[in-house]
């Protein structure tokens, strides 16, 4: 009963209850939140009507059945684009691509698939993918002429990189760990888990295009063999058995060897490995979640790439926002999210969100992000899975900047004159006064 009521208590602080438990305070005294830290927002009803919830087009009143071909599954999960937010106007072009849309390379040792500016057109900052290692498998060596970032999210691996200077890094890597090779800089990444996984990105949307990456056994495969065995100071049938095309992914063993460098290494400020799955996230003073920023305060080589990984616990919010120095790139870990973007002109749109989703809010677009998880209250056959924080929504942002910026609305209003706030929005001064003067990040 002790364990049972421990339980109980672990789950009443993501504020999800028991099957025939008896009701927890929703608020508790471990959480790092005060009554006066965030907003009191009104739950409001959602245009949910049953036209919605059957993939039609209709809210009662306006619309009606889709009578031609249509892919319902797709529609179920996207009711924002069936017309459900009344408050979308205007012409918002698609912001979001699906990982399970981009086709999938097979490979001796893993698999790839991307999102570039072909798939997502309006994303024109970041191209992505999404790569697979078995164990012992090896990334090729190889270099790209834009910078590469990355997240282990399933498994560990092992970078490898050289800089200009002669200087190396053999770094190991585990989930929640990030990577950053400038421009130029020669790497290579191999599985050491029996399943690795992480997420790549890339300071240039167009990462398909030719002469963005260069692998190093097509060089060599088509450098004449006299040139390589003066080069290399070997015998020229040494080069006999380079593959041709490149593998990309190839199996191999793992080796635990020391690989020093008589120049040095790359450490301290010069590393190219951040090992934030060691960082604490910061947690939102009022609850609901946490904030990650990994940028070049923190990460000093990251340079063009910044990015923060946000976590929102069940109905949470990223309150209301934009960037002023970059687009937002997103990356959906785990969860249903929907989200509206304003663009300017009265032009807003509305869309949801599933694990594996990318997206983009465009350079200076007003936007939040909420947590659609369902949090249904669960049986106890079900707690194993709620501990993994099930309902919790995950995702990445990544900006091609050298660091995380963004204007809070609230903030923004509530530091303007009462007056003029007042006058513009019509709406009481009392109304006004009352906004926060601090940053909120998210809201509960």
């Amino acid at each position: 009963m002790r364990s049972l009521a421990l339980i109980v208590s672990v789950l009443a602080l993501h504020g999800i209850q028991l099957a025939g438990a008896a009701p927890t305070s929703r608020r508790s005294a471990s959480l790092p939140s005060k009554p006066s830290s965030k907003h009191l927002r009104p739950v409001l009803e959602r245009r949910g009507s049953p036209g919605f919830a059957q993939a039609q087009p209709f809210d009662g009143t306006k619309g009606g059945p889709i009578s031609g071909g249509t892919n319902q599954a797709l529609d179920l999960q996207n009711p924002a684009n069936l017309g459900q937010e009344s408050t979308d106007n205007g012409n918002v072009v698609n912001l979001k691509w699906s990982f399970s849309d981009s086709k999938t390379r097979l490979l001796n040792g893993g698999w790839v698939r991307e999102q570039v500016i072909t798939d997502l057109p309006s994303s024109t900052t970041i191209a992505a993918a999404q790569q697979h290692l078995e164990k012992g498998a090896i990334r090729e060596l190889h270099w790209h002429r834009v910078a590469e970032w990355g997240y282990v999210y399933k498994g560990q691996i092992q970078v490898f990189a050289t800089d200009e200077n002669g200087r190396n890094q053999v770094e190991t890597l585990n989930e929640g760990d990030i990577w950053y090779f400038p421009k130029g800089e020669a790497h290579g990444i191999q599985g050491l888990s029996d399943e690795n996984e992480y997420l790549l990105a890339f300071d240039d949307p167009n990462f398909d295009a030719s002469g963005t990456t260069f692998m190093v056994d097509d060089w060599i495969s088509h450098t004449p063999k006299d040139i390589l065995a003066r080069n290399f100071g070997v015998d020229p049938s040494v080069f006999s058995t380079i593959p041709s095309p490149n593998p990309y992914i190839l199996n191999a063993t793992i080796v635990e060897e020391e690989t020093s460098s008589p120049n040095g290494k790359l450490d301290g400020a010069l590393s190219y490995v951040y090992k934030a799955s060691q960082v604490p996230a910061t947690k939102a003073a009022g609850g609901g979640g946490s904030i990650k920023i990994v940028d070049s305060t923190n990460f000093p080589v990251a340079k063009t790439i910044a990015a923060a990984i946000v976590t929102l616990q069940p109905g949470a919010l990223r309150e209301l926002h934009w960037h002023p120095n970059a687009e937002e790139w997103l990356y959906f870990v785990q969860g249903n999210a929907r989200a509206t973007a304003f663009i300017g002109g009265a032009a807003a749109r509305t869309f949801d969100f599933t694990a594996g989703d990318t997206a983009v809010f465009p350079d200076n677009a007003g936007h939040y992000v909420e947590n659609r998880s369902k949090n249904e209250t669960l049986g106890r056959l079900k707690i194993l899975r709620l501990l993994r924080t099930k309902f919790f929504l995950v995702w990445i942002e990544l900006y091609r900047s050298d660091r995380v910026v963004d204007i809070s609305l609230t903030q923004w209003l509530a530091l303007t004159p009462v007056h003029v706030v007042a006058s513009v929005l019509k709406i009481p001064e009392s109304v006004v006064r009352n906004l926060k003067k601090e940053k909120q990040l998210i809201l509960a």
